[in-house]
């Protein structure tokens, strides 16, 4: 960009001319300037990574300090993406100024156990440039676009005729279909469903009732509630056995703890008490 303004065109054709160029020029700069800020974010969280896994989690400070410097990350390379596109448009207009290409990380192949939905577009019958209709087929592109399917609802009806005898006159049904909880609702994909986004990924109940009634299912925060905790009351016996399967060990090591903890002698209850009610991750003295 040329900052002498003494020099400039008074033909205005000549001037919007310019002034596009550059605009294109800050376009390009601002984006290679969020490319830089999103690659610096990414080795820091790289950098956070490796003394991680070198030193081991020092504290739970750690951890903020990495969801943190994800988060900005995320920010700072969509916004790169958006002014790319941006820097892309506004050099399009120009051919004074090239477009800026940012370059981005290798992205892996996708899962081979995603099925593979083959749509074949139908090739030409004619040479495009002869016109003629002598075609051999030299080979094929394919092209992978990764797309999901949105969540769906449904209700599941399942009808028990009645029938009566004509002899004793007695009515016969099937029983009433299995439900996990008693005098329940909700399936067991439902419940799991549930289960998993409230002890899994952290969602609070009243979250996951605002995004169930925006997909138009309204069930209100006591409902899930209740189907939480019938949930937990059926689970308590595997809840046991595992209980029983970890504290058996003569030793219990626990994430971000240097120290491994002795259960208790020849398997006695009292350590197993002890550590359990430490206040500490369950697991490590104080």
């Amino acid at each position: 960009m040329n900052d002498d303004f003494t020099d400039l065109p008074d033909d205005i054709e000549a001037l919007k001319t310019a002034l596009i160029a550059a605009l294109a020029e800050v376009a390009v700069a601002q984006a290679q300037r969020s490319s830089d800020l999103a690659l610096i974010a990414y080795l820091k969280l790289e950098i956070a990574k490796l003394n991680r896994d070198r030193f081991g989690p020092r504290s739970e400070r750690t951890a903020r300090l990495l969801a943190q410097l994800e988060l900005q990350l995320e920010e700072l390379t969509a916004s790169a993406s958006a002014d790319e596109l941006a820097a892309e448009q506004a050099a399009a207009k120009t051919s004074r100024v090239n477009a800026f290409d940012r370059k981005h990380p290798a992205r892996r192949a996708f899962p081979e156990h995603l099925p593979r939905e083959r749509i074949i577009v139908p090739g030409p019958i004619r040479c495009a440039c002869c016109g003629g209709a002598r075609l051999a087929k030299l080979g094929e592109d394919v092209t992978e676009t990764l797309e999901v399917i949105p969540r769906s609802w449904k209700v599941i009806q399942t009808v028990r005729e009645k029938f009566t005898c004509r002899d004793c006159e007695s009515i016969s049904q099937p029983p009433a279909p299995f439900h996990v909880t008693p005098r329940g609702w909700a399936g067991p994909s439902l419940l799991a469903m549930i289960l998993f986004e409230k002890f899994g990924q952290h969602q609070p109940l009243n979250r996951q009732a605002e995004r169930y009634a925006r997909e138009g299912v309204e069930l209100s925060l006591s409902t899930l509630a209740d189907q939480v905790g019938a949930c937990t009351k059926v689970l308590m016996p595997l809840f046991g056995l595992l209980e029983a399967h970890v504290m058996a060990a003569d030793r219990l090591h626990g994430r971000a703890c240097p120290w491994a903890w002795p259960v208790g002698h020849h398997g006695s209850s009292a350590g197993r008490r002890q550590d359990r009610h430490c206040p500490r991750l369950g697991l490590c003295p104080r």
